[in-house]
């Protein structure tokens, strides 16, 4: 299949809070079976908003965002849980004024300079009193775990995000054991060759952006954004050493997003033509649409991750 960069496809909107990011795990042990224990489970671990005086709160909250309702969503098959992470964050410049006022007034009032542990001290200080005027950041990460196909993924953007995830989801699930998912041809040899023969792998297309970086000690990187990338200068790029770290990607013209050289999917976006004819909300409200998004979603990619990792070479299976 030749590289044809694809046009700007508008999406709906509907159904793009589901998933923007992937990580793909292999469940390898440990995910139970039946939904109430982990129903149980998460619920001695629901978020709670920051105290005054707290710097960082995590916990699980219910994936659909109706207060008092499930912590587990099964759609089709399909579980999802939500973690939420709530962190204060005081600027640094602001303890650093308060510090030095602290010190100034020691050194007034008693002619002496405070030490190393008394500075400490001092900061630390001045970092609790200033919490409770501290504004506070929410982010949440959706897991969705296919208990079908054994994968578990999260749409964490890092994966310093994802590790937090997997923190409390094994404080969670006694006896959880989950590996990244690893296949045969790494990501960024993969795509150094689909961009060098100008051949994506099928059912895919190449859109207009990608991200090399050079292997030596000059980490040069260049960035294509809307722009043709089945070019000479591309390739030369490419023989000349750099190695590409993200490629956008058309999967069956239904799901864009941006493969790393990590395998994380980045940027999903699913195009118009999948949410067409999905139902409105009614009336009354009661129905956000959730479930026929969920649905539709994971639908989806429950189709476009085996054709990934077949056009990978396929998935490594451990020992």
């Amino acid at each position: 299949m030749t590289i044809q960069p694809s046009s700007e496809n508008p999406i709906t909107g509907k159904g793009n809070y589901v998933f923007k990011n992937l990580m793909i795990y292999r469940l390898v042990s440990g995910w139970p079976a039946a939904v109430a224990p982990l129903e149980e489970a998460l619920g001695k671990a629901q978020f709670v908003e920051c105290g005054a005086s707290q710097e960082k709160s995590v916990g699980w909250l219910e994936p659909r965002g109706h207060a008092h309702g499930p912590m587990v969503e099964v759609v089709g098959g399909q579980w999802l849980l939500k973690l939420m992470m709530e962190v204060k964050v005081v600027p640094g410049s602001v303890v650093k004024r308060k510090v030095q006022d602290q010190l100034d007034h020691i050194e007034a009032t008693t002619g002496r300079k405070p030490g190393k542990k008394e500075k400490r001290e001092i900061s630390e200080d001045a970092r609790l009193a200033l919490l409770p005027m501290a504004f506070s950041k929410q982010s949440s990460v959706l897991v969705w775990v296919d208990p079908v196909a054994g994968f578990l993924l999260t749409d964490a953007g890092s994966q310093a995000k994802a590790d937090e995830v997997m923190t409390w989801l094994i404080k969670a699930v006694d006896g959880l054991v989950v590996q990244l998912v690893n296949t045969q041809t790494s990501p960024a040899v993969a795509m150094s060759t689909w961009l060098q023969t100008q051949e994506a792998p099928p059912d895919f297309s190449v859109d207009r952006e990608c991200e090399l970086k050079a292997a030596d000690e000059s980490r040069a990187v260049v960035r294509y954004t809307r722009h043709a990338l089945d070019t000479d200068e591309v390739t030369q790029h490419i023989a000349m050493g750099k190695v590409p770290t993200r490629l956008a990607l058309t999967w069956s013209d239904r799901v864009s997003f941006v493969l790393t050289e990590a395998l994380q999917l980045k940027k999903i976006a699913f195009l118009e033509t999948v949410f067409e004819g999905a139902a409105a909300s009614p009336a009354d409200g009661k129905d956000d649409n959730f479930d026929a998004d969920v649905a539709i979603a994971t639908g989806e990619l429950r189709k476009l991750i085996p054709d990934l990792l077949e056009a990978l070479g396929g998935e490594v299976v451990a020992g």
